[in-house]
């Protein structure tokens, strides 16, 4: 039985162990607190067509690629776990205030049309039928019903039961670089993993997002069903519903490993999340918290082989849990000595070995 060591046990750390276990490898994940960090803070949007832009085609198909997966990774999971996975099936919909929003909801319309996915446009007032939540600030915005959401934490629990039960052995210490690894070494440490090898040296890097959780209080305006994302005066929002009330996120920005919540990110997200939902004021600040996403140079996540027992899963930025199941049947592949798709390949960085 071959054996391989999983550093790092946020989301894609737990899916790629969970999948290597199950292909009959001996799997052993290291992490000093396996399912926090940026899995934990995260808003669970399962959303390619809604985070699509001109220029992210690849990392567009890449993430419908994957959402195609997830339904039955969600049912196998659960089954698995002998707890929910935490998928939402219902959709999102995007909402603009002014003009300009407007303009460029049209603007990510008319794009996704060219590529064949196209959204529904709505006025305000039949975005308010759907979400009557949503306030009279929303002049227009979109229907995507096939972008859905997850509750990350529900996930992470349910990946970690299901780990252990197909034998994956959790250390909860850190993993130090230069340290020999017993057969192969997969490194998914997010905004950490450029310490773990020098072949990642500048192609992961930490960016900031901070988000609130928000708990429904008797008498409130009750919990939206779709995620609404929006654009207030141009600045991104969203609100993924939970059992108990709303994520609402996030803040973008580069300070190195700062994980502090600001008070500038809490009031600007505070400010913009009740513009389009004004029924959040009557709810309770449950959580405020920040978390690394892992960004790397283009966007795109950096799977793929750095050495000759060195494997890599990180730089998935925003769509670490969207890519979950994608990456971790990469990853298999990779363990079976099937290649990667050259967009995700840390060789078109020039930084791949043998």
């Amino acid at each position: 039985m071959k054996d391989l060591v999983v550093v790092g046990g946020g989301v894609i750390g737990l899916s790629c162990a969970w999948r290597a276990a199950q292909a009959g490898l001996r799997v052993t994940l290291r992490d000093p607190a396996p399912g926090t960090g940026s899995s934990w803070v995260a808003g669970g949007m399962l959303a390619p067509v809604t985070e699509a832009w001109p220029g992210e085609e690849g990392l567009l198909a890449l993430g419908l690629e994957s959402l195609e997966l997830w339904p039955a990774f969600a049912e196998e999971l659960s089954a698995a776990a002998g707890q929910s996975a935490g998928l939402h099936p219902e959709g999102t919909v995007v909402a603009a205030t002014g003009s300009g929003d407007r303009a460029e909801l049209d603007a990510l319309a008319q794009h996704l049309a060219r590529l064949g996915r196209p959204v529904e446009r709505l006025n305000g007032r039949e975005l308010r039928r759907l979400e009557p939540a949503l306030g009279p600030d929303v002049r227009g915005g979109l229907s995507v019903p096939g972008d859905l959401s997850v509750d990350n934490r529900a996930l992470l629990a349910a990946l970690r039961a299901a780990a252990e039960k197909a034998g994956v052995v959790v250390e909860e210490r850190a993993w130090e670089p230069g340290e020999a690894a017993p057969g192969t070494l997969l490194i998914c440490a997010g905004a950490h993993s450029a310490a773990l090898h020098p072949g990642l040296a500048g192609l992961v890097r930490p960016v900031k997002g901070e988000i609130l959780r928000l708990t429904h209080r008797r008498g409130a305006f009750p919990v939206p069903t779709r995620t609404v994302r929006a654009l207030v005066d141009g600045r991104p929002v969203y609100l993924v519903p939970r059992p108990a009330g709303l994520v609402v996120g996030a803040t973008q920005s580069e300070h190195g490993f700062d994980t502090e919540p600001t008070v500038g990110g809490v009031r600007d997200l505070l400010r913009d999340a009740e513009r389009i939902l004004p029924g959040i004021a009557e709810y309770a600040l449950s959580e405020a918290a920040a978390g690394l996403r892992p960004g790397s140079p283009d966007n795109v996540p950096v799977i793929g082989r750095l050495d000759g027992r060195t494997l890599v899963a990180t730089g998935h930025s925003r769509n670490g849990i969207l890519l979950a199941p994608l990456t971790a049947r990469l990853v298999v592949g990779l363990l079976a000595g099937r290649p990667v798709p050259a967009e995700v390949d840390p060789a078109r960085f020039g930084r791949t070995g043998t």
